[in-house]
């Protein structure tokens, strides 16, 4: 005769033991013979919180399972304290502790912690592409990437920051822009010590050490340390000037060239000098003022050693030694080493008298 403790620990098993999960063991009417859970295979286990079809065939895969609606996170970390709803999970996770990377690629040799990585990467030696984007039709080797992806179809921007709510479409985004708030650079320049908050920053200024050029022009061969720099300078040679002024319609090659710009029509002077308050539209300008404090000439002919205070001065200095005259009056060809000299000539074709006794 069975035992009340028995009985009640064959109803434990039948309930599933969470959340009320019922025993769901079929029987037949015709016979009246109740189908094994082991030997058939049927999934008696059934979680009451998400779907009847949710359904598992072992108690212990249900308890785990339930974990997701719980929130229950049992296996810790030892070495930083994180914790985790399954135990293979921590398993993982402790890779990243020890550097175990127990998964080869027999392709390149390359060894990674998971085996989800390495079918990942394996792609990038088939050229498999298996995720199609319907919108464009674009392929992806990840569905992560393809995910992504559609976010520029959608504009959808799921990541939002807290402190200043910019919306992002990559978590990553996100990540690195919270570095703008907290300060925070972790990327560190071993030559110089120097510190970014975003890798590809780092990769960039490194090629100030190294002096490399890795991206060349085709058409005339000059060189680049970073790609955007290439990119702007092809407009030299397209002679395209994707910037307009939305006031007066004037394009430009660079973006910063027309913020500058933008300053001619609000009037805007950010730039002002400590000596004499005296402000100016560009960086620039206040540079070359600066050398009137200074007394600095740092630009020198050398023809004669004469020196200047701007570039633009020596440039035309030049010019009296190379006899060249660039600036010419469309009105009788007459030619001038000076854009000035030429300015104050076009005033003898015009009769303009612009100084009143």
């Amino acid at each position: 005769m069975a035992t009340t403790d028995s009985m009640q620990g064959l109803d434990d098993v039948r309930r599933g033991a969470a959340g009320g999960s019922a025993w769901q063991g079929e029987r037949r009417e015709d016979s009246g013979e109740e189908f094994s859970r082991v030997d058939k295979g049927v999934k008696v286990y059934r979680c009451e919180e998400c779907s009847s079809s949710t359904q598992f065939s072992q108690l212990a895969h249900l308890k785990r399972h339930m974990r997701t609606h719980t929130g229950e996170k049992p296996y810790r970390c030892e070495e930083c304290s994180r914790q985790f709803s399954q135990l293979g999970s921590l398993k993982t996770h402790m890779r990243t502790h020890t550097g175990e990377k127990p998964y080869r690629c027999e392709e390149c040799s390359r060894q990674f912690s998971i085996l989800a990585h390495l079918k990942t990467h394996m792609l990038t030696h088939t050229g498999e592409k298996p995720y199609r984007c319907e919108e464009c039709s674009r392929q992806f080797s990840q569905l992560g990437s393809l995910k992504t992806h559609k976010r520029t179809h959608t504009g959808e921007k799921p990541y939002r920051c807290e402190e200043c709510s910019r919306q992002f479409s990559q978590l990553g985004h996100l990540k690195t822009h919270m570095r703008t708030h907290t300060g925070e650079k972790p990327y560190k320049c071993e030559e110089c010590s120097r510190q970014f908050s975003r890798l590809g920053d780092l990769k960039k200024h490194m090629h100030t050490h190294t002096g490399e050029k890795p991206y060349k022009c085709e058409e005339c061969s000059r060189q680049f340390s970073q790609l955007g720099d290439l990119k702007t300078h092809m407009r030299t040679h397209t002679g395209e000037k994707p910037y307009m002024c939305e006031e007066c319609s004037k394009q430009f090659s660079r973006l910063h060239h027309l913020k500058t710009h933008m300053r001619t029509h609000t009037g805007e002077k950010p730039y002002r000098c400590e000596e004499c308050s005296r402000q100016f539209s560009r960086l620039g300008d206040l540079k070359k003022h600066m050398h009137t404090h200074t007394g600095e000439k740092p630009h020198r002919c050398e023809e004669c050693s004469r020196q200047f205070s701007q570039l633009g001065h020596l440039k035309n200095h030049m010019h009296t030694h190379t006899g060249e005259k660039p600036y010419r009056c469309e009105e009788c060809s007459k030619q001038f080493s000076k854009l000035g000299n030429l300015k104050t000539h076009m005033r003898t074709h015009t009769g303009e008298k612009p100084y009143k006794c």
